[in-house]
């Protein structure tokens, strides 16, 4: 049982695609974030290269994985407490990635963060805490708001530009390049406006479909123009079109801190998952020896 780490994306996704792809819900993120690297390349994300890597049980089957694309913390699969607690070990003796954190399922989350604190002194802190559900029977709004939904185009990226920097602001999140992300999603016709009288006033996104599965994300009202259910209409309109198109899992992620969005989710027919930990680590003061470099 091992860890193998690598720089090489399309040697990560022949050895651990079709672990990752046998469990599409629970591997949501690891997917997208692997889909738009293959589209968009090495530099999706930030200047230095992504590492990745995937955890063999006894039998020799792929049974974990794990990628980090700096400056994000690694992004983990649920792994057991032997294959969470080597990862550590290993990140920590290897020095060549800084581990700033952990995104992980609650369980695998808390396991490699007191791996790490052991290992290195370092101490984790939440930054936040996610749920993720699954549409079931999809229940759009009775009664729905004024207007209609339609896919965003290119004449709409200027306007969803602004809107996702308001995003950005409000959440802390797409700390990477908002047009860049605005663009990998409008090249899939990956985000859908909710429009009254003309005019775009609710937009709510959502990712390629792999195996079977597309999250919902980036839902966003400007704030003069809340309460009045445009985000709610925008969420089912997108997730209405890809129960249509096929899609087998739809998934979104909620911040727990939002009672809000929350329950509008619940009302539409989301139900809960799984949560999801983001750590960030502090005051690290010992590190492991035996330093190396990922091959």
């Amino acid at each position: 049982m091992a860890w193998t780490v690598t720089y090489d994306l399309e040697e990560f996704r022949a050895a651990a695609g079709g672990f990752l792809r046998a469990h599409p819900a629970r591997n949501t993120t690891l997917l997208t974030v692997v889909s738009s690297l293959t589209v968009a390349g090495s530099g999706r994300y930030g200047d230095e290269p992504p590492v990745y890597g995937w955890w063999t049980g006894e039998g020799g089957a792929v049974e974990g994985a794990f990628l980090c694309t700096p400056p994000y913390p690694p992004l983990l699969s649920a792994l057991s407490g032997e294959a969470a607690r080597t990862l550590a070990r290993t990140l920590a003796r290897d020095g060549g990635l800084k581990v700033t954190g952990v995104n992980a399922g609650r369980e695998t989350a808390e396991t490699f963060a007191t791996a790490w604190g052991d290992l290195t002194g370092a101490v984790g802190t939440v930054e936040q805490t996610h749920r993720l559900y699954r549409l079931d029977a999809l229940t759009p709004p009775d009664p729905a708001p004024p207007g209609r939904p339609r896919t965003a185009t290119t004449a709409d990226r200027d306007l969803l530009i602004t809107w996702y920097e308001g995003f950005a602001r409000e959440t802390g999140a797409l700390r990477d390049d908002v047009a860049a992300q605005v663009d990998d999603k409008l090249r899939h016709d990956g985000i859908t406006v909710w429009e009254l009288d003309g005019r775009p006033v609710a937009c709510a996104g959502i990712s390629r479909t792999i195996a079977g599965m597309a999250r919902v994300s980036l839902v966003y009202t400007p704030p003069e123009l809340r309460g009045r259910g445009y985000a709610g209409a925008a969420t089912a309109a997108v997730s209405g079109a890809a129960r249509a198109a096929g899609v087998r899992e739809v998934l979104l992620f909620t911040d727990l801190d939002n009672p809000t969005s929350n329950a509008l989710y619940q009302r539409l027919g989301y139900r809960p998952v799984e949560d999801h930990l983001l750590l960030s680590f502090i005051a690290a003061e010992r590190i492991v020896p035996e330093q190396g470099h990922p091959s």
